[in-house]
């Protein structure tokens, strides 16, 4: 008895023998009980052709259960019975807890169409004071360079006045970094800034949308930031854009807040953004980080009991945090949403991939 999937979808194809001689296919009678884990039962009948018997059906991913094939033939009936399983691994309770494996049931969500775009990151304009004299004259001292952290009115200067030959202070109107230091001591100062100090806690990420995408992104959708290496992200939304387009790409600039308390964003480092562009309702979904790739499937891993089982999807829609289902798992099947990759390796090691 085999699997036939050569060129056509996977059925069932018996071969009849008595003392190693092959019988004709119209002289035996058979048929194919199959229960799969989750306790469906299908029976399989079988036609003579050419010369071996032909199941009546397809049999359906993954080829994972519990065999029982009867054979008659000369009056006489036979038997066998046989697990023949695929994918398949048990895990026990504390074993799954400490690999983090956690489980989801399948069923309806909200799935959003995300557009990756790429941008840097920036200083928000909102958080940069450049700081003149108050009266042209020469500078007499400078007491901060660039890179220097300064608080809201730190002394950074003193000048003095040309009008009224009186030296005075030039202190910081807000806490910040010096980004920026234009003087030095015996310049003379006049309308342009000799220092500018900038938040870097208060950065944006700025990117250019090119003019097949301006119609999908819009100021207030969801966007999540993320470096171009590494796993971190922050969420954010679409701040605005800039009034005016680029004359040569003809792209116009959307800029979203990216909070920087720790600093771990650095003005000119290039990220990406996964915008949410649009939102939808599906009857049947799982979580995206669920799926793993399992021989030419993209499949998720069933649970019943303690045993855990893949599952074959066919995918409609794909988001960042579900991905719609078409086919291949039934509604309320609770699976493995969170470290599936753990039953994969699991079962790549016991070799349970592919039996038949």
């Amino acid at each position: 008895m085999t699997v036939f999937e050569d060129g056509v979808p996977p059925e069932y194809r018996l071969y009849a023998y008595r003392d190693d001689k092959p019988l004709p296919p119209g002289e035996v009678q058979a048929s194919v009980t199959i229960r799969r884990l989750d306790g469906e039962v299908t029976t399989f009948a079988f036609r003579p052709e050419q010369f071996y018997l032909r199941g009546n059906a397809t049999l359906v991913e993954p080829h994972s259960f519990d065999v029982v094939a009867t054979a008659n033939e000369g009056g006489r009936r036979h038997q066998w019975k046989f697990p023949s399983y695929e994918g398949r691994t048990t895990i026990a309770v504390d074993a799954a807890r400490a690999a983090g494996i956690e489980t989801a049931v399948a069923g309806p969500a909200e799935i959003g169409e995300t557009l990756e775009i790429v941008g840097r990151v920036e200083l928000d304009p909102a958080a940069s004071a450049d700081v003149g004299a108050k009266f042209a004259g020469p500078v007499m001292a400078v007491y901060r360079n660039v890179g220097d952290r300064v608080g809201k009115g730190t002394l950074l200067a003193r000048v003095e006045s040309s009008y009224s030959l009186q030296t005075y202070s030039v202190y910081s109107p807000i806490a910040g970094i010096v980004t920026q230091r234009n003087t030095n001591v015996g310049d003379v100062a006049g309308t342009e800034p000799i220092f500018v100090i900038s938040d870097p806690s208060r950065t944006v990420a700025t990117f250019p949308i090119f003019p097949r995408d301006i119609e999908k992104v819009r100021p207030g959708q969801a966007v999540q930031i993320k470096p171009l290496e590494g796993n971190r992200a922050q969420g954010s939304v679409i701040r605005d854009f800039l009034p005016l387009a680029e004359a040569q790409t003809q792209t116009v600039t959307a800029r979203a807040a990216l909070p920087n308390p720790g600093g771990v964003w650095r003005p000119g480092m290039a990220v990406r953004g996964i915008v949410t562009v649009e939102r939808s309702t599906v009857p049947l979904a799982v979580r995206s980080e669920a799926i793993q790739q399992f021989r030419d499937f993209r499949v998720v891993f069933a649970k019943v009991g303690n045993t855990y089982e893949v599952r074959m999807l066919e995918l409609g829609r794909e988001g960042p945090e579900w991905t719609e289902v078409l086919g291949g798992l039934k509604p309320g099947t609770t699976y493995a949403a969170k470290n599936s990759y753990v039953i994969k390796a699991d079962i790549e090691k016991s070799g349970a991939s592919h039996d038949h």
